[in-house]
């Protein structure tokens, strides 16, 4: 906005920033971001939070209120900043979006899921009643600034929990994609998705895998960002997954949890007849490549049963199932039989 931009220049108060970063991230990035802030000569408040599923809640986010009034910013020209994984980004979204009807807030992701994902997109939120994002809106920020080399620092568990959301729009809507992950998964976990020179038989695989995933993501999103539309082919592994998710806290990851969806509906697709025999299995070879899980005992029948009821209730009347007819190529069907699902689930679980 240059009236925004013209405000901000001229202005002869000092730069304010309020910045919330997860307090892990803290520990290994905190000094270089004051760092940052001091060197610019920016007057800054940074709260550090403990920011996972189990603390993802209102609580949290009228922590982070109490701390903004009290800085007291402008929320014209002073964004608050959020820097952290996927729940940090949603959590400050959701508090941004509460604080005066609407406070510009920058997303800063710093796992592999949040980079492709929570990045991405409009939606904010938190859990309530061991509910996944029951309550939240739908609030974009005003910028994403994406960084590979916070990647490098996380665990190689949470490298694969990313890899989850990638292979879910590669499934739906790049075979290119697919195959990258297929031929160079090993190689992207080995690395941390940073860029390696030195290695020319896999080219900039992080670089080419996260830009596709975002592009296609984008696609999909961009002209729904109110999710006016509810056939949605990015909803491919969410349909059971946020009951598996909350059911098991804290044993699966966001990511985790959805491979294990994604399992389960190419087991659905197959069944169905919308991919064949070895195109499931090259599924599913890809997952136990990228270290993904494709099975949960916690998975049962009565639980994917109650998790399609809540489905129905929320999606107008209608399962509005994404599911795989190929590689890269899907389509949503709202006519898959009970004894379809449960002939699918007695051969996943048989596998």
């Amino acid at each position: 906005d240059p009236q925004q931009l013209e405000l901000t220049t001229t202005s002869k108060r000092k730069l304010r920033r309020f910045i919330v970063i997860d307090e892990v991230v803290d520990k290994l990035y905190g000094s270089r971001v004051r760092e940052y802030f001091e060197e610019n000569d920016v007057q800054h408040k940074i709260l550090a939070l403990p920011t996972t599923e189990e603390t993802k809640s209102m609580d949290l986010v009228l922590n982070i209120l109490q701390e903004v009034q009290d800085f007291s910013i402008d929320r014209r020209t002073e964004p608050i900043i959020a820097i952290g994984g996927g729940v940090c980004l949603d959590i400050v979204g959701l508090a941004a979006s509460l604080y005066r009807r609407r406070t510009p807030y920058i997303r800063v992701p710093t796992t592999l899921l949040s980079y492709v994902d929570a990045s991405v997109g409009a939606k904010t939120g938190v859990n309530f009643l061991q509910c996944k994002n029951k309550l939240g809106g739908y609030t974009p920020p005003v910028a994403s600034f994406l960084d590979r080399s916070f990647i490098q620092s996380i665990p190689r568990r949470h490298i694969s929990n990313g890899l989850g959301e990638i292979l879910k729009m590669a499934l739906m809507k790049h075979k290119g994609l697919f195959d990258l992950l297929k031929s160079h998964g090993k190689y992207l976990l080995d690395t941390k998705f940073q860029s390696c020179r030195s290695s020319a038989d896999h080219g900039d695989a992080a670089l080419q895998t996260t830009r596709i995933a975002i592009e296609t993501m984008l696609e999909e999103l961009a002209p729904n960002l109110w999710e006016d539309d509810l056939d949605r082919l990015v909803d491919f592994g969410h349909l059971i997954s946020p009951e598996l998710e909350m059911r098991v806290l804290p044993s699966l990851m966001h990511g985790e949890a959805v491979n294990v969806d994604m399992a389960f509906m190419t087991y659905v697709a197959h069944a169905r007849g919308l991919v064949a025999a070895e195109e499931k299995e090259q599924i599913l070879q890809c997952m136990r490549g990228l270290e993904l899980p494709v099975w949960h005992s916690g998975c049962s029948w009565a639980l994917i049963k109650t998790a399609l009821r809540e489905r129905l209730k929320h999606s107008g009347g209608q399962l509005r199932m994404p599911l795989p007819t190929g590689l890269g190529v899907a389509e949503i069907f709202n006519d898959t039989s009970e004894e379809t699902l449960e002939r699918a689930y007695k051969l996943w679980v048989r596998d």
